[in-house]
């Protein structure tokens, strides 16, 4: 039986979510089993997610998926490249997958798989520095280097955002060696955080505006039902604002040092950032205080939250893979993963304290962000709720 792999956020679930699960099942056949990795409470852009992990977890269930694992903290609140990396090592050593199916504006793997090995090709670091020189950004650099390295028409590939990820994807894999296949599907609809259509972003700044109706028609069913049930409950919509001030108390009192821990690459944003802290009252304000061409506000969105977790760094590995939700044939993933996994595969979070050191460290980082996220539902929650979850069976 084929498994698939989806990377996802589901921040929210919508048709074209549901629909890159359908076509995996159309390419692959219908006895395919989908196993997600999805980020948790935060996400890749630098910002809380709207509905709680489970919630969005048990909607992808309820619409296609058959096993859901959280992508840890560290690599979910990361770069495309990081971000990537993290979720294709869970993919890969679950010892499972045979297949990695993302949606893309190509929808040509071979090609895909042609400028990840250019990018990590021996040349290309040594022709990417280079062109840093012109003072461009990294993308516009590393875009002039792959055309060096293969061609125009590749390279151009690198100008469109679901794209790169692919890229990035098949990057993952190479370094692995992986026997896991990479299939893409042609992304079609909204782009990628397009403020307009039936995109995720769209769907938020929907809700932002307190267009309600509007943004619940976008979600997938069973997404919408899952929003409502947890709107029901106090704990959506969740933004980023409702903790702005504790976000910039956490801010105020760092060093200078602590900001040096945010910027690892020593280009000087840690000082940006540091100056636009002391004048901004606003993260927004703070955060186009600190942007440059150079530096695009994505990067600047991640530092921030990572300070207000109190993240510094991405740990050496993936320690272990941790269910949110699964229904019938997922639990049945989760028996052969037992016997396969190159991890431990973590269900009771009582088991952890049996796991090596930094696994025990990793989810005590989760759980203190999972408490900091419960801050930001309508009505706060208690903390230590992580320490009681258990995945949602249906």
């Amino acid at each position: 039986m084929p498994i698939a792999g989806i990377i996802a956020e589901y921040n929210p679930l919508h048709a074209g979510h549901v629909h890159l699960m359908e076509e995996a099942r159309r390419l692959l056949g219908p006895d395919t089993a989908i196993l997600c990795v999805m980020s948790g409470d935060f996400v890749q852009r630098g910002d809380f997610a709207l509905a709680s992990k489970r919630a969005r977890a048990a909607a992808a269930v309820e619409s296609g998926a058959d096993l859901v694992l959280e992508l840890p903290l560290p690599w979910a609140v990361s770069p495309a490249e990081a971000f990537s990396a993290g979720a294709v090592e869970l993919l890969e050593n679950t010892g499972v997958v045979t297949h990695l199916v993302f949606g893309s504006e190509c929808g040509d793997a071979a090609a895909l798989n042609r400028v990840a090995a250019a990018l990590n090709g021996e040349a290309f670091s040594e022709r990417v520095r280079g062109e840093l020189t012109a003072g461009d950004t990294f993308a516009a650099a590393r875009q002039r280097a792959v055309s060096a390295l293969t061609s125009r028409e590749d390279a151009a590939l690198l100008e469109r955002p679901n794209n790169i990820l692919g890229v990035e994807y098949c990057k993952s894999l190479q370094r692995l060696h992986s026997k896991i296949q990479a299939v893409t599907v042609l992304r079609t609809g909204a782009a990628h955080d397009a403020e307009s259509g039936a995109s995720s972003a769209a769907i938020r700044t929907l809700l932002r505006r307190g267009e309600r109706e509007a943004a619940l028609a976008c979600m997938a069913p069973a997404m919408r039902i899952a929003y409502e049930l947890e709107e029901g409950e106090n704990r959506a919509p969740v933004f980023y604002e409702t903790c702005e001030r504790a976000v910039l108390a956490r801010l105020r009192s760092m060093e200078p040092a602590d900001f040096a821990a945010l910027d690892p690459g020593r280009e000087g944003l840690r000082n940006r950032l540091y100056q636009a802290v002391r004048g901004g009252v606003t993260v927004e304000e703070i955060l186009t205080a600190a942007k440059t061409k150079r530096y695009p506000l994505a990067r600047l969105r991640r530092m921030v939250l990572w300070a207000y977790l109190g993240l510094t760094e991405i740990p050496a590995r993936v320690p272990y893979a941790r269910p949110l939700a699964a229904n019938a044939v997922g639990r049945s993933l989760l028996a052969a993963m037992r016997k396969k996994a190159a991890i431990p595969v973590l269900t009771k979070p009582a088991a952890v304290h049996r796991l090596p050191e930094d696994a025990i460290r990793l989810f005590e980082l989760e759980a203190r962000a999972a408490d900091l996220y419960a801050l930001a539902y309508p009505a706060p929650a208690p903390g230590g709720g992580e320490w009681r979850a258990r995945p949602v069976m249906l």
